[in-house]
């Protein structure tokens, strides 16, 4: 598979440089359940700071493969993290740049690919990884009003504002609570498809519209059910629902579909 001769590559340009501590495969390396289209998670290890300076985590890039393309990750949050296209393969590799201290702070473990005197295992042995679960209170503190929201822009009838709101809804919340029901890490739409009970896909299927008044709001309609249902299931009694905001957002909700 042309991931195993990339990281054999890399391995062998890494071995001779000192400030290496070491390199690991995360994502679906760690199940082997890559396949022909998954791209490389790979997280390097170094005795120096690399990240977030982009043209040193681009320099240090560049000497691994041949680097079409490569940009920071802010747009997920990581600024470590630099996104890479090669060619010889065409393969797409995040490489995120890590100190050894920093590496003790991990969403997964991720599996070492070669190291220099056991630092990563050692690492990995002593200190467990969190990946992060939504936030129940928050969500139901804000779900209501985003309805009401994506409503509003039904009712003006700016149905690309409204799709647009209600994929961010179904990524944020549906579909990482349904990935919980069914067991499995809140990774939004990762891998939905095969993931999910086909009932529940079925389920998130319906929130998706089309480009129409009448489509949109049935699904924003299946959102509302869908997320009803799941919050009953899995929220702790522990959490305060917000009742009467969810009625008067029903209410204005119910007086727009009555008009579409």
């Amino acid at each position: 598979m042309v991931h195993q001769k990339f990281i054999n590559q890399v391995v062998e340009k890494i071995k001779t440089d000192e400030q290496v501590i070491g390199l690991a495969a995360g994502g679906s390396f760690i199940d082997q359940s890559m396949d022909e289209f998954s791209d490389l998670d790979l997280v390097l290890i170094t005795t120096h700071k690399i990240a977030p300076d982009a043209d040193k985590m681009l320099h240090y890039a560049g000497q691994l493969g041949n680097l079409l393309n490569g940009f920071t990750g802010e747009h997920v949050g990581e600024r470590r993290l630099l996104i890479c296209l090669y060619d010889d393969p065409l393969l797409h590799v995040d490489i995120k740049f890590l100190t050894i201290d920093e590496f003790s702070e991990r969403v997964e473990n991720p599996v070492v690919l070669w190291e220099r005197d056991g630092q990563m295992t050692a690492v990995l042995e002593s200190t467990p990884y969190h990946y992060p679960y939504p936030d129940y209170q928050w969500i139901e503190d804000r779900f209501w009003t985003w309805i009401h929201y994506a409503t509003l822009k039904i009712g003006r009838g700016e149905l690309f504002e409204a799709l647009d709101f209600t994929s961010f809804l179904r990524v944020i919340v549906i579909s990482s609570l349904l990935q919980i029901k069914n067991g499995r890490l809140p990774r939004a739409l990762r891998k939905v498809e095969t993931g999910l009970e086909a009932s529940d896909f079925e389920k998130l299927k319906e929130t998706v519209a089309s480009y129409d008044k009448a489509s949109v709001t049935g699904s924003l309609e299946k959102m509302i059910v869908l997320y009803l249902e799941l919050r009953k299931e899995l929220f702790p009694e522990s959490i305060v629902l917000r009742k009467e905001t969810e009625e008067k957002c029903m209410a204005y909700f119910r007086e727009i579909k009555n008009r579409v």
